[in-house]
């Protein structure tokens, strides 16, 4: 279950396993379920056995109705195989009468001349060769192969190796929010939020993006909040988190509230500062401080429970390394 929470954060792992099941479903359905169901081929195009039976059906409908220029096209349009075919059913006529066989041929040969074989049939492209299908098989096979292989690989550098107790950001966040005290807001006099939650961004978690719904006791949908990041510093991965940002969606509101959480440096650079403020007010990161954001029928309170910030070649403060937040909501009072 840790896993699948940990794929369920990372949009590439569910874009990439996506792509794999779309794949597979969509060989089995057009191998299975919804084959290519060919109408209306032209007889050069059809397999060699339907071939010689449609030159055996033709040299019969002659036998009762001898026109030679229906002949003629019905001959024309078996292609190259049509004299090998001629060949085959004189040697093996089958129900059909010899002597119908030999004037047909003197009719074709009297409007396009002598009738030579080289003893070839030609397979028709298209025309549903086994080998060809056989072929097709193995390629979708390997190929599907290949992709599990290369998802295995992908997943296995993204999430960690698991093994060896090798312990991803996504998972090392987690494990800090599920250890951390929730505040007991009814000790403090007030009433029970409508959810509160843990969240926790570490060094490393680049895609750090989480998103939680708001619902009432009953089921009733009344919004969402959540957390992301908003601005990085330098270069080089991991990327270098200098501000997050918290947004509080309320059904009831046209506006988004927002507000940026930035890295001490961050906030006294003029530089950032300006690239960020249209994404909403911006305050200056501190433990414990508190952050609050409303809307017209809701409030949320953001506390900072935890954070400590990266040392490197980087000016101080500058970036996160690790940043634990409370965020709780409740209903305004009187909506």
């Amino acid at each position: 279950m840790q896993v699948i929470e940990n794929m369920s954060k990372r949009p590439l792992v569910l874009g990439f396993i996506a792509l794999l099941v779309g794949f597979a479903l969509g060989l089995f359905w057009g191998w299975n379920v919804q084959p290519v169901q060919w109408t209306d081929v032209p007889p050069d195009r059809l397999g060699v056995a339907y071939q010689e039976d449609y030159l055996r059906m033709t040299i019969d409908s002659f036998r009762v109705n001898p026109d030679p220029n229906i002949a003629l096209r019905r001959w024309q349009s078996l292609g190259p195989n049509a004299p090998q075919l001629l060949q085959i059913i004189e040697n093996d006529p089958g129900t059909l009468d010899l002597n119908i066989i030999a004037i047909f041929r003197q009719v074709i040969e009297q409007f396009s001349g002598p009738i030579t074989t080289d003893g070839v049939v030609i397979p028709a492209p298209g025309g549903g060769s086994s080998f060809s299908t056989l072929i097709i098989s193995v390629a979708g096979i390997l190929i599907l192969m290949v992709l599990v292989i290369a998802a295995f690989i992908f997943l296995r550098r993204l999430l960690g190796n698991r093994s060896s107790g090798e312990q991803t950001p996504v998972m090392h966040g987690a494990q800090i929010s599920r250890q951390a005290e929730k505040t007991n807001f009814e000790d403090l006099g007030l009433a029970p939020p409508v959810t509160q939650t843990m969240t926790t961004y570490v060094l490393g978690d680049d895609l750090y993006d989480e998103s939680f719904s708001i619902d009432t006791q009953g089921g009733e949908f009344l919004g969402e909040y959540g957390v992301g990041v908003s601005e990085t510093i330098g270069v080089g991965d991991p990327k270098k988190v200098t501000a997050l940002e918290i947004w509080l969606f309320d059904k009831n509101d046209i506006k988004t509230a927002t507000k940026v959480l930035m890295s001490s440096h961050a906030f006294s650079d003029v530089g950032i500062r300006g690239r960020l403020e249209p994404k909403g007010e911006l305050v200056s990161v501190e433990p414990q401080k508190q952050i609050i954001l409303e809307t017209q029928t809701l409030q949320l309170l953001a506390t900072v429970v935890d954070l400590e910030y990266g040392q490197g070649p980087m000016p101080p403060d500058s970036y996160f390394e690790r940043l634990t937040l409370e965020l709780a909501i409740w209903p305004k009072t009187g909506s």
